[in-house]
């Protein structure tokens, strides 16, 4: 039987002036007499009214066995349903078949997540992925919008670099021509950082790599990060910064994609809750002191990994700044603490089940002291001339910070894994699609 198009009959008046709405069969359901299509279009899915005594036999049968996915083409009105997604739903007047579909497989049965991600470019049409697609874009504008409002200059950042910005085990490298090496970024911070000394307030946004061999929940070898640098700011007011920052941003995302974080589950309340007011801050040394008190084998000058995160959140009930880390374990450029020489003046922010969204710090700003740091990483001097050259011609006390904007996602959305949290992940293990 081959179906392109059937007419509302004209005798039945409209609820409203009919409306042409274009996209894909994602699901339906029904009696006899009455099928409700779930029709997805512009990244929403609405309902859509079957009515056989409308329709007629012929084509309300067709109709009910229409496969997932068959892209449509639907005349109809759009009528007052409170029990329909967006309160209303489209009464079918006509329709035709722009593209067939069959055998889709992806159907409403539970899959493993190695399934799903191997059809990833199909997955990306499953309801709560269309959600997490949305919050993720609203993300990324309210963070230029943020930083628009607070006279922040955009600059786009090299993708390769001849330089390392954090560790050199985590680099991805590449031939260059005759140029030797060149490296996938890992942060735009080293170059941010010369806008600053043009603009004073700077930020970039954009993909970041790292060849760093974890497989754990929050882990990405590529993904989207957000740097801000600013010229004449301390650590302590950096930090407060990044509180106003985070807080802001976390509730405009949210009453913005409320409908959305409905579809996710996400206790909306708590979301809320949590950033009504100024995360707690709390010196490394502290943090080590709290979780040897609660049994973690854990010493002065050692990192705290990710477990041990999430026993500060469950102890402090809150997000939290963890301030001035060892010299040992932290980037070459963090500027040495002068009341503690051990340690940098830095931050990082670590959230509920999620752990660190942010890490920022005061620069160092000496030319000798930044030197002595490249130095002892074994990194080559003269990759970094014109790195130094910053601190040759007019330094200044000025910090900075970085965000991935995938974790900060999964904290919103309340997700277990950052692999959902971008439209197609990748990982150690995965390459494809």
């Amino acid at each position: 039987m081959s179906h392109t198009s059937t007419t509302l009959a004209e005798n039945t008046p409209p609820t409203s002036a009919p409306q042409e709405v274009l996209g894909w069969v994602h699901g339906i359901r029904g009696n006899n007499h009455v099928q409700f299509l779930q029709f997805r279009t512009n990244g929403k899915i609405i309902q859509v009214v079957i009515e056989k005594e409308k329709l007629g036999e012929e084509t309300f049968k067709f109709l009910k066995t229409i496969p997932q996915e068959t892209s449509l083409r639907i005349l109809g009105s759009y009528s007052e349903n409170p029990k329909a997604p967006g309160g209303r739903e489209l009464v079918l007047g006509s329709f035709d078949i722009i593209g067939t579909s069959g055998n889709y497989p992806i159907t409403p049965k539970e899959h493993g997540p190695d399934f799903l991600h191997n059809h990833r470019h199909l997955w990306l049409r499953s309801k709560r992925q269309i959600a997490i697609l949305k919050v993720r874009s609203e993300l990324s504008f309210a963070i230029r919008e943020f930083f628009r409002n607070e006279e922040y200059t955009l600059i786009d950042t090299p993708i390769l670099t001849g330089s390392v910005g954090e560790s050199a085990g985590t680099l991805f490298s590449t031939e260059y021509f005759d140029l030797g090496q060149a490296y996938l970024a890992q942060t735009g911070q080293l170059y941010l950082e010369t806008a600053a000394f043009s603009h004073s307030k700077v930020y970039c946004f954009g993909p970041t790599f790292r060849a760093e061999k974890s497989k754990t929940r929050r882990h990405l070898t590529e993904f989207w990060m957000l740097e801000a640098e600013t010229a004449f700011l301390n650590n302590e007011e950096n930090i407060s910064f990044q509180d106003r920052f985070i807080r802001t941003l976390v509730e405009t995302v949210a009453k913005r994609c409320l409908p959305e974080l409905q579809i996710l589950e996400r206790d909306v309340d708590s979301l809320f809750a949590s950033v009504r007011s100024s995360f707690p801050k709390i010196d490394y040394s502290e943090a080590i002191s709290i979780l040897q008190s609660k049994g973690e084998s854990i010493e002065w000058g050692e990192d705290i990994n990710a477990e041990r995160e999430t026993i500060l959140t469950e102890h402090f009930k809150s997000a939290l700044f963890i301030k001035n880390y060892p010299r040992a374990i932290k980037a070459f450029y963090m500027k040495q603490n002068p009341e503690d020489p051990r340690t940098v003046l830095c931050a990082d922010l670590i959230v509920p089940d999620v752990g660190e969204i942010i890490g920022g710090s005061e620069r160092e700003e000496s030319y000798d002291k930044i030197v002595e740091r490249i130095k002892e990483e074994n990194l080559p001097i003269e990759s970094y001339d014109w790195y130094l050259d910053l601190r040759k011609f007019g330094s200044v006390p000025h910090s900075g910070f970085g965000m991935g904007q995938e974790r900060i996602l999964a904290w919103i959305c309340g997700l277990p894994h950052v692999r959902e949290c971008i439209p197609f992940p990748r990982m150690i293990y995965r390459l494809h699609p």
